[in-house]
């Protein structure tokens, strides 16, 4: 490993571990008192760029292991290290202040609405201004959709419906229950993907970048173990960064008032936003099947694996977690996953169905701030 690469990529780790050291030992003088609008916004604009810097790299070096292990195992280990620090950041978040019963529920929608639409929708507008039209492997985008669509309706949807609890919560062994369902079914996906099925989840037709080309964007190429090494250098100080960015953003939401579901869209636009740029480098590089993997894999890992995480740290914490979405969000959600459903039933994709997705992020977006 030349000295001079890791000055020159692995800089990031400076400002992380710095940030670290000086909220660990000043953190709970400088975040004792947030009534100033101006220090509110330095304090959280400096944790969220620093976070952000931290998940970029863990993304950076999950890309790269991904590159030499191929795919699809390439593209689930780059899943699993985004879902790693979604659920570091949801505990965080949760745990803090008052705590956020509906922080977990929040988010999940928020991953759902900025992948499907957002991610998806820039993917397929700038892959189809660039390209015209795009293929893809359409076997592995049903099969993704096969289970995002009733695990997404069971965690979002369904608790609105159940009658054991008051209100949109599950009892205990419907909690139980939706766990375990999830990750039975993810351990399924998982044998598919990588064992049974593999071709699925691979660029069905000739004409994608090669892996030299996808890797030239993520600096130099480290053996598998030292990409490792790095991934977890990234990860140890952003246990201490959550639960410092997790005050203001308490703040924000008790404090100053704003929309108690910004705080899931803050978390999932952190932990996406490496994702997103992934998948659009992918989708311009006319790789479509690397882009449809990264979303569909990402929503499908957050609402397997989160919700069985969020639901024991629930149960510990003694936290009742709300699933249940408001009827606006779920008109949200079943729109979004039939417009899905009907994106991805055929092998070809162009700026209009781009265009719709987006339309529907928005939308998401405006009834966020204004219901």
């Amino acid at each position: 490993m030349q000295r001079s690469a890791l000055v020159r990529f692995e800089w990031p780790l400076a400002p992380v571990y710095g940030t670290a050291a000086l909220f660990f030992v000043y953190g709970p003088r400088w975040l004792a008192d947030l009534t100033e609008p101006a220090w509110l916004a330095f304090v959280f604009g400096w944790l969220f760029l620093v976070i952000m810097f931290c998940a970029a790299s863990i993304v950076r070096h999950a890309e790269n292991i991904a590159v030499q292990v191929g795919e699809p195992v390439g593209t689930l280990v780059l899943t699993l290290a985004v879902i790693g620090v979604e659920v570091l950041m949801i505990s965080a978040v949760m745990l803090t202040g008052k705590g956020s019963a509906e922080l977990a529920r929040d988010t999940m929608f928020g991953v759902v609405m900025i992948v499907l639409n957002g991610m998806v929708g820039l993917s397929l507008v700038v892959g189809g201004l660039r390209h015209h039209e795009q293929t893809y492997n359409l076997q592995g985008a049903v099969a993704f959709l096969a289970l995002i669509l009733p695990l997404a309706v069971l965690s979002l949807v369904l608790p609105n419906f159940t009658r054991s609890t008051v209100g949109p919560t599950l009892s205990g062994p419907q909690e139980v229950f939706l766990a375990v369902a999830s990750l039975a079914v993810y351990a399924v996906f998982l044998g598919i993907q990588t064992v049974r099925h593999r071709d699925y989840f691979v660029h069905a037709e000739p004409g994608g970048v090669d892996a030299d080309d996808i890797h030239s964007g993520h600096g130099p190429a480290f053996p598998v173990w030292a990409h490792a090494v790095l991934l977890v250098a990234y990860i140890a100080p952003l246990v201490l960064l959550s639960k410092q960015i997790a005050v203001p953003i308490d703040y924000l939401i008790n404090g100053v008032g704003a929309p108690r579901a910004l705080s899931g869209f803050l978390v999932a636009t952190l932990v996406l936003l490496p994702e997103i740029v992934a998948a659009l480098r992918a989708a311009a590089a006319n790789q479509l099947q690397r882009s449809v993997n990264i979303a569909l894999g990402s929503v499908l890992a957050s609402i397997s694996l989160t919700i069985p995480a969020v639901l024991a740290i629930g149960a510990l914490a003694g936290l009742d977690i709300v699933l249940g979405l408001a009827p606006a969000n779920m008109v949200l959600l079943l729109l979004t996953l039939v417009v899905s459903v009907l994106t991805f039933s055929g092998a070809r994709t162009n700026v209009l169905l781009g265009a719709v997705h987006l339309l529907l992020f928005v939308t998401y977006v405006v009834l966020l701030f204004d219901r």
